[in-house]
């Protein structure tokens, strides 16, 4: 389970997804990097997890990893997306009997981003200026973002400019840091980043017009 320390007490890891396929059309709706990423974020009472998904091969090992870095503390465990539900089951009957109220329960230092019509919660960690997205913004596989693929978009109310407007509000936080699950995180100038991904959506959009 290769796992990356974002910044103090933000760790980022990731796992093979067990519906990836290679065969997946490229840019339809079942096209993801085979390694997705999940997040786990400590604050000083609580450890959230963030969609997190453990691998199929030595899933011991990364349980043991996990309760090392969790401890005696609750947890709660927070899904951007109704597809990213993952390990979430299984996370929460480990740690429940540490805390009744075991998933989506937002704590403080933790601030939830819903997009209405979009299907998905961003979660924004100000301690860490990070910014976690499920689905709706991806790595561009050049170091940057991108707004997700209108394939992605089939089962809501907006399309990619529609999405790409949702989510100007984003751009007044203060952003460093953008997770994403599908692709690499965007670790320096994330609001920069996420400012050129919705650009580039609106005027694609605007140009289909």
């Amino acid at each position: 389970m290769p796992v990356q320390e974002i910044a103090p007490g933000l760790v980022r890891w990731t796992a093979p997804h067990p519906d990836w396929r290679a065969d997946a059309e490229p840019g339809g709706s079942s096209d993801w990097p085979r390694l997705v990423g999940s997040v786990l974020y400590e604050l000083e009472q609580i450890v959230v997890l963030i969609d997190p998904l453990l691998p199929l091969d030595g899933r011991e090992e990364c349980l043991g990893r996990l309760d090392s870095r969790i401890g005696a503390r609750p947890v709660s465990i927070l899904t951007t997306i109704h597809w990213h539900i993952r390990d979430r089951a299984l996370l929460a009957e480990r740690y429940r009997g540490r805390w009744t109220r075991a998933w989506n329960v937002v704590p403080r230092g933790v601030v939830r981003k819903p997009l209405r019509g979009a299907g998905e919660t961003l979660y924004w960690l100000p301690g860490a200026a990070a910014l976690v997205s499920g689905d709706r913004l991806i790595g561009d596989g050049r170091g940057g973002l991108q707004v997700c693929p209108q394939s992605w978009l089939a089962d809501v109310a907006v399309d990619r400019r529609g999405l790409a407007l949702l989510m100007r509000g984003l751009l007044e936080l203060p952003i460093e840091r953008v997770l994403v699950s599908h692709g690499d995180p965007v670790l320096s100038d994330g609001r920069a980043a996420l400012a050129r991904a919705l650009g580039e959506a609106q005027e694609a959009g605007a140009a289909l017009d």
